[in-house]
């Protein structure tokens, strides 16, 4: 079938009923208070980004999206119809709440950090499911007494090839990666040790931690802290707004 070529010319008014139609208005109306809360917030801590603080957001931002030439980032604003304010107007936005962010809990981070430590460790872990309590049961005692290593009943038991040819490494988890009762007795452990069979709505999990990793406080994980705390403030300020909402559709 031969397809119909035809000329097509989007309004802001098909956006906004498109956005309607898809159900989107929720998210975007939420996006203009938590936008505009920032700005408020900022405006009373007088949070104003210097032009160098800009220049260097900006940069980073092209070298981020690989805009690395005059020509890309002309055609990367056309693609997502933005002019050069809007771009300017982003960077600032992005900056201020930033800004924000370290200003309200730059200080928080180490301390909150230091309480929820074990949220942030990782645990390394291997793990076979089985569908019967006392199979699993049996194989944690032959384990135990060294009649089996983990890997056998990992090669034996494990359908998945590729998990199967790791010996049933599951990788570096967090506690929240895992079904709450068996992250309970993961981070409790005493590495290396072979956790007592643990049963979930999944099966029967046969679980070995091979170490736990404690975390440092570096550049990265401040940044995912300082983050984490600023977005769940967002969130609640937003929420307690109780901002009566008119939409002009």
């Amino acid at each position: 079938m031969t397809a119909i070529k035809i000329n097509v010319n989007i309004t802001s008014q098909d956006l906004l009923f498109e956005a309607k139609i898809a159900g989107k208005i929720p998210s975007l109306t939420k996006g203009i208070l938590r936008r505009l809360t920032i700005e408020e917030h900022a405006k009373a801590a007088n949070i104003e980004p210097t032009p160098a603080e800009l220049q260097l957001a900006a940069d980073r931002f092209r070298q981020t999206e690989k805009l690395e030439s005059a020509d890309l980032t002309k055609k990367w604003l056309l693609a997502h119809s933005l002019s050069v304010d809007d771009f300017e107007y982003i960077i600032t936005q992005n900056l201020i709440a930033k800004k924000l962010a370290q200003h309200l809990f730059g200080s928080q981070v180490e301390r909150f950090f230091y309480q929820n430590l074990l949220d942030y460790s990782n645990a390394i872990v291997y793990e076979v499911i089985l569908e019967d309590q006392n199979l699993a049961m049996e194989l944690f005692y032959s384990i135990q007494e060294g009649d089996l290593s983990f890997a056998d009943v990992a090669h034996q038991y494990i359908a998945n090839p590729e998990l199967r040819r790791r010996g049933g490494y599951i990788g570096s988890v967090r506690r929240k990666q895992l079904h709450p009762e068996i992250s309970a007795a993961v981070f409790a452990a005493n590495p290396p040790q072979l956790i007592k069979p643990i049963t979930t709505a999944v099966g029967v999990h046969l679980l070995q931690v091979e170490e736990i990793v404690r975390p440092q406080l570096d550049d990265r994980l401040h940044e995912q802290i300082l983050t984490d705390l600023f977005d769940r403030w967002l969130t609640e300020t937003v929420e307690a707004m109780g901002a009566e909402i008119s939409i002009d559709i």
